[in-house]
């Protein structure tokens, strides 16, 4: 028997799927972010605060609180990718977290203390595209699911 939160055994939705991929992407930076050579001015890195000068990729500014939000973030959506609705609420709810992240970056200066995670100007336009995107595929890849789970 099937119902609108189980596919058939051994088979993943394409919600389920990308909820999978995008917690893989986040876990993966969240390791990243910890392997010196990839994250640059590595020795630089801080706890928490816009004083942690080293970058991911030579881009992104994280610190090891910001590693630990990506892994725990990761994790979520690997979890959450058992079920379609835990799926649909990782990829939705994300995306609207990522995009109040991405206000919250807009709005506090660099070198506020308020800038705790840390972020960038190239980590605030990451934000906006993720909560985009996470939003999108939420919507996309739920929205004939009822339609198509609920026949008799």
């Amino acid at each position: 028997m099937t119902t609108a939160n189980t596919p058939h055994a051994g088979t993943r939705t394409n919600v389920q799927k990308a909820a999978l991929a995008v917690g893989a992407v986040f876990l993966l930076v969240g390791i990243l972010g910890f392997i010196p050579g990839i994250t640059s001015d590595y020795d630089t890195m801080m706890f928490a605060g816009h004083e942690s000068e080293a970058k991911l990729l030579g881009l992104f500014q994280v610190s090891i609180l910001h590693n630990i939000v990506h892994l725990l973030f990761g994790a979520a959506g690997i979890a959450m990718a058992r079920t379609i609705s835990g799926a649909r609420s990782y990829l939705l709810y994300g995306g609207i977290i990522y995009l109040v992240l991405w206000v919250y970056g807009l709005v506090i200066g660099e070198d506020s203390a308020g800038n705790f995670v840390p972020l960038n100007g190239a980590d605030n336009w990451l934000h906006f595209l993720l909560g985009v995107g996470m939003i999108a595929l939420a919507l996309l890849l739920t929205r004939n699911h009822k339609r198509t789970t609920t026949r008799a």
